[in-house]
């Protein structure tokens, strides 16, 4: 009712403008009232154009065609120019409501080209298969603007879904149902579909949205783009497993000489203070100094075979994430715990502000990340040095950064200090280690869809953050 009220004051405007003001001849008045509508069945859609020209042919008639001031029309010519002006009128509107149908389509099939080649991009740049499937349910929510969005992989007879409440409104049975088919289906309400992951004929699993304003063929080609990811991240692993295979006997020597040299500092620093003992003659703070080498040493050899035990479940590809929303603060709490030892020695301050929203973790997995972070911080830093552990929202992520004052790391140590069993040249003989922990934490990110950095300056310490996708609601 507001848009027709308008358009008849626009009219009114028009007519009001050549009545009052400018005496033109009807000819101009016409084309005048034309362009407006026009203008507004380019603006508002054909259904109004056609009431104003109707309204319009009506004021053409009784203020500018003889006899004026009533609606009799004298002159059979007159009704010539105000049939054609009408159907005029009614054609181009027509006209133009198509051209804006066209565009708001066009529109919104390039809109729909650049989510979907943007999801491509997030999707073919996985070379992992597991961090793939923890993230293609993230990604397509924010591809297609759904509410919930889940995947069933066959081979892995295991669903992933994008948040909680995705587990509330896709049915597992549904997703295992397409699967088996291989033809999409409609769920109990119109924006609720399944369609098949196909890679050819076959069918390697199933996609279900919720929430999404979007055409079937959006939605097969989405679970087209999601089958082929997956197969060409199952390819990259292969390649990867076939390329270790190769390196096997090289690796085997590098883990044996940095982990028989680890293994057997803490077993020397057992076996000599076990032996103390059994010889006895000690006072009780000798004996209680003794127990408590043997205690920590312990505490080391366990955490060395826990690293090693975890590296090979991470090459392997056989971790599992348990993902449910946590506030980051719960992790950072759980890693000081676990390092307070480490920690002794050093002030830590807590950076974290407390209206950043939960996010989707694994909390023990992002906790070892922290406790990592925090053991090299404190392993590498000068006594009482301070460590700061800050938290923030960047954009659509959650950005968590842990900082120390030690000696930083060189620009060449700085592209490989992620890699396995790497350890930074001028560090090796000085702090002990594996180069396995950073390698670790680098996997448990990446498993979660996020990624992990470092900035070092030599003699100011160093940076390093993490970053994960935010749950957003």
């Amino acid at each position: 009712m507001v848009r027709i009220a308008v358009g008849i004051l626009f009219i009114a405007v028009i007519v009001f403008v050549y009545r009052a003001w400018i005496h033109a001849n009807p000819a101009t008045v016409g084309f005048t009232l034309l362009v407006a509508i026009l203008v507004i069945s380019a603006i508002w859609g054909l259904r109004y154009a056609i009431f104003l020209s109707i309204i319009s042919t009506l004021a053409y008639n009784f203020f500018f065609l003889p006899p004026i001031g009533t609606f009799t029309i004298a002159d059979p010519q007159n009704w010539v120019a105000l049939t054609a002006f009408l159907c005029t009128a009614i054609i181009a509107s027509q006209l133009a409501e198509r051209a804006r149908r066209e565009a708001l389509s066009a529109n919104r099939r390039r809109g729909e080209v650049e989510r979907l080649y943007a999801l491509s991009q997030d999707l073919l740049a996985a070379e992992n298969v597991l961090s793939l499937v923890n993230a293609i349910p993230r990604n397509v929510v924010e591809a297609l603007n759904a509410t919930a969005v889940g995947i069933f992989l066959i081979e892995r007879k295991k669903v992933y879904f994008s948040d909680l409440k995705a587990q509330e409104l896709l049915n597992e049975e549904d997703l295992k149902a397409v699967a088996n088919r291989g033809e999409p289906a409609q769920g109990v309400t119109p924006d609720l579909n399944f369609v098949p992951l196909r890679v050819g004929v076959r069918s390697v699993g199933s996609l279900g949205v919720a929430g999404a304003r979007t055409s079937p063929q959006i939605l097969d080609a989405v679970g087209s783009l999601i089958a082929i990811a997956i197969e060409r991240a199952g390819a990259v692993e292969k390649l990867a497993h076939s390329e270790a295979s190769r390196e096997s006997d090289r690796l085997r020597s590098i883990l044996l000489d940095s982990v028989t040299h680890d293994f057997r500092t803490p077993l020397t620093s057992i076996k000599a203070s076990a032996q103390t003992l059994l010889d006895g003659a000690l006072n009780d703070e000798s004996r209680h100094e003794l127990l408590t080498i043997i205690n920590e040493e312990s505490d080391r050899l366990d955490r060395l075979v826990g690293e090693a035990a975890e590296m090979a479940q991470l090459d392997s590809g056989a971790l599992e994430l348990h993902l449910e929303p946590h506030h980051i603060r719960e992790a950072i709490e759980a890693a000081i715990t676990s390092t307070k030892n480490a920690l002794a020695k050093h002030p830590v301050n807590i950076v974290v502000d407390e209206s950043i929203p939960e996010t989707a973790m694994d909390l023990r997995r992002i906790g070892e990340v922290l406790a990592q972070l925090l053991d090299n911080a404190a392993k590498y830093s000068i006594p009482e040095t301070q460590i700061t552990i800050t938290a923030e929202v960047q954009g659509r992520r959650l950005v968590t950064s842990v900082a120390d004052q030690g000696p930083g790391i060189e620009n060449f140590d700085q592209g490989m200090i992620f890699d396995k069993f790497y350890r930074g040249r001028g560090q090796r003989s000085i702090i002990q280690g594996t180069g396995m922990g950073l390698a670790i934490a680098k996997a448990l990110v990446e498993a979660h869809g996020g990624t992990i950095s470092v900035f070092s300056q030599l003699g100011r310490g160093s940076v390093f953050s993490f970053s994960l996708p935010l749950q957003l609601h």
